[in-house]
């Protein structure tokens, strides 16, 4: 019952089926209650998404699998410290993390979310030196700017991690498979002996009546010579190995199903069920396919209880796949059939990435491994088909055993193989996460265009490359990337929330608009669709509607930086700075080297002009991504601002050869020279600066400025009207028109009005 119960759940869990796999794991767990079925049923609600109930099954439970889940449980409900005590008891100060590279990556989480970085740092290196293929370790690393080159983190060390794993498995099913050798042979002829005795002594009685011939034949009566004239032999009563009743392909004799009408023939088929079961339940294993460690580990530790007859299936059809054997009395071969296989579930954590806009969530994947049903009208006539020798069904499993490990230098070769093209593949995306995370825009694409073409047009390269081209501003190409991974992904939403940005700097309200609309009928529980919506708004001017669906993402999920940060750019245009600063620094909580938020810190203060503090944050966004023409731009503008006019021009120097398209240092340049009344330099700079902004009002402005503080009225009334052709706004219009109304006065006069 046990087993069909657990099989059952399983079944549920791997056709989605949770309310199923709840209703039947409860029946399950109220009829053989124990701590191993208590972590089915906990897995079956962290499938369903109710990490509550899973918390509450499992709070207090002791085993290494338990304390998992629970971490996992507590992990999704935000109680952070009750995790790391399950993953680490503090009594335990020594006991093993459970579930190997799973359990390192998921305490890793837990101290990057409390902010202990190098301790989380080491636990993804661990979690990735465990399983190389944990892809999501090595992605935290490279958001925590910690990640090593892919090419000695995905190198030749991994490959024979790999293959040591999986040489492993091997020998772990070879020991078992000798262990029941043994004792198969071992089981087998203690009950030949008995078998035999039995036999003799019914011989015995049966001859004491019976005459015999004058050539010394004996005519048996009664069951005896029922099974003599049935067309059988007196290796009837010789008990058939086990094993090799299944890997025979021998039919029956027709009468050897019908035994159990004679009492003597009930032990005897009794006594071999019994074997076989005991047999099968050792000897089978589900054949194994390398997965990582820790992120696919069975919900239940009983999982394997209910594939006892599954293994020795698998070996018959090795053999009968070999050898071709003829029926004992009809002259007849039937092949041993297979039903389909199944797949066991794991629980499993999938990363959560928020630099980038990923989402934390449940990942269900089923193992490859297959559990092949033995057919049921086969299984029982299997049972009396009789061996010649006691020990010939463990010369055939031996024989099985044999061909398998000989074609294990195959499979070496082919895993090696196999290793080596996946982590060749995983270098190369690696090494373009890692480069873009380091803000190496163009490195990381010239990185990505080293991928085969199959690879680089899926929907994740093309929105990685969507997000290098946004930290390089040329939206333009940005928006063909982003376009090109919708096409490709149409429901993914990664990096929808970037490319809604873009569409927002383009001004391209259309394409937002509808944007915005398909992110949300794809999923509304998602932060990236709520993020799309409030940019479309903000685009619109409508700051109070656009910040109201930048908190429903942050609700979705509180550990979605950029949504944190959105919403301080809307609080900032609405001058709430107290709330912005709320918003950018909860964005810092959950993500330290989110640049956008030390930088818009550091512009509220800079507004407010808390010089200090201003520079303070925009340093520490320079620090995070030196390459950004916009960070260096503001920083400099804060050391003019704090007098220190030299640092302020040489950070400019360094922001207009970051992007020579960006007009922002260039202007600051000329800001910064107009200080150092360098007049000339700066009307250099103004007149370059006119050809990559042709209708920027505030360029002539300031070139206005310049000829009127150099006598050159005429030339300065011509920039300010220049400037207020351009459709400057209103604050920049009533500045101008004070400028022209004091045209003739002297800058001294100016200075002390």
């Amino acid at each position: 019952m046990e087993v069909i119960l657990a099989d059952c759940v399983h079944h549920s869990l791997r056709h989605f089926m949770y309310r199923n796999a709840i209703f039947m794991c409860e029946r399950l767990c109220s009829e053989f209650p124990s701590e191993t079925n208590m972590q089915l049923l906990a897995g079956c609600f962290l499938h369903n998404n109710q990490a509550y109930a899973a918390y509450h099954i499992l709070k207090g439970t002791q085993m290494a699998q338990s304390r998992y889940l629970f971490a996992i449980s507590c992990f999704q409900m935000d109680l952070l410290h009750e995790a790391e005590a399950a993953l680490c008891p503090p009594n335990e100060p020594g006991a093993e993390i459970p579930n190997g590279a799973a359990g390192h990556y998921l305490l890793g989480l837990i101290y990057r979310y409390t902010d202990r970085r190098r301790s989380a740092i080491q636990h993804f290196q661990q979690a990735l030196s465990i399983d190389p293929l944990m892809w999501c370790a090595y992605e935290e690393l490279c958001i925590l700017g910690a990640a090593e080159d892919a090419s000695s983190v995905f190198g030749e060390a991994a490959v024979l991690s790999i293959q040591k794993q999986y040489l492993h498995h091997r020998s772990e099913n070879l020991q078992t498979l000798n262990d029941d050798l043994n004792s198969a042979s071992a089981r087998n002829n203690n009950s030949d002996e008995v078998r035999i005795r039995q036999l003799k002594h019914t011989q015995s009685n049966n001859l004491r009546d019976i005459p015999t011939n004058y050539q010394g034949t004996v005519n048996l009566g009664g069951a005896a010579s029922q099974i003599v004239n049935g067309g059988s032999n007196i290796s009837f009563y010789n008990t058939p190995s086990p094993v090799a009743a299944q890997l025979s392909s021998i039919a029956p004799p027709p009468l050897c199903r019908n035994t159990q009408q004679n009492g003597s023939s009930i032990n005897s088929l009794g006594a071999d069920n019994c074997s076989r079961s005991t047999v099968n339940s050792i000897i089978q294993a589900p054949r194994r396919k390398f997965v990582d460690e820790g992120k696919l580990r069975k919900i239940s530790g009983r999982l394997f209880s209910d594939s006892g007859p599954r293994r020795s299936s698998r070996l018959a059809g090795e053999a009968v796949a070999n050898t071709n054997v003829s029926a004992a009395n009809n002259g007849t071969t039937n092949s041993t059939k297979y039903l389909g296989g199944s797949k066991l579930n794991s629980i499993t954590l999938r990363s959560m990435a928020v630099r980038k806009g990923q989402s934390f969530a449940n990942e269900n994947i089923d193992e490859g491994i297959q559990n092949e049903a033995f057919d049921d009208s086969r299984s029982n006539a299997s049972l009396s088909v009789s061996s010649s020798s006691p020990s010939s069904g463990n010369r055939t499993l031996e024989q099985g055993a044999t061909k398998s490990v000989g074609g294990s230098l195959t499979n070496d070769a082919k895993i090696i193989n196999g290793a080596s093209e996946i982590l060749g593949l995983l270098r190369i995306l690696g090494e373009g996460h890692r480069l873009s995370c380091l803000f190496r825009c163009q490195d990381a694409l010239d990185v990505y265009l080293k991928l085969p073409y199959k690879h680089y047009s899926t929907g994740w390269v093309l929105s990685q490359v969507g997000k290098v081209y946004f930290e390089l501003v040329d939206y333009l190409e940005a928006d063909r990337a982003f376009s090109l991974a919708r096409h490709a992904s149409p429901h993914s939403l990664e990096g929808m929330d970037v490319y809604s940005t873009v569409l927002y700097h383009l001004k391209e309200d259309m394409k937002l608009s509808y944007l915005a609309q398909e992110l949300i009928s794809t999923d509304r529980l998602a932060p990236q669709s709520w993020c799309a919506m409030g940019n479309c708004y903000s685009l619109q001017k409508d700051h109070e509607t656009a910040l109201k669906n930048f908190q429903r993402a942050v609700q979705l999920n509180p550990r979605f930086a950029y949504a944190h940060t959105l919403c301080g750019h809307e609080y900032v245009a609405l001058e709430d700075f107290e709330n912005g600063i709320q918003s950018y620094q909860s964005a810092l909580r959950v993500d330290s080297r989110h640049y956008n938020s030390w930088y818009g810190l550091g512009m509220i203060y800079l507004r407010q002009e808390k010089l200090e503090f201003s520079e303070h944050h925009f340093r520490m966004a320079f620090q995070i991504n030196p390459r950004s023409s916009v960070v260096m731009s503001y920083l400099g503008t804060s050391l003019h601002a704090l007098k220190r006019s030299e640092d302020a021009m040489m950070m400019m120097e360094k922001a207009i050869l970051a992007d020579k398209k960006n007009p922002l240092p260039m202007y600051q340049k000329a800001n910064i020279l107009i200080s150092l009344e360098r007049f000339d330099e700066a009307l250099q700079v103004l007149e370059e600066l006119k050809e990559y902004a042709p209708r920027e009002s505030s360029v002539y402005a300031l070139m206005g400025k310049i000829y009127k503080r150099r006598y050159m009225h005429e030339k300065a009334m011509l920039n300010f009207g220049l400037a207020l052709d351009l459709k400057p706004s209103a604050a920049d219009v009533a500045t101008i028109k004070a400028a022209i109304e004091k045209l003739h006065v002297p800058d001294e006069i100016e200075d002390n009005l």
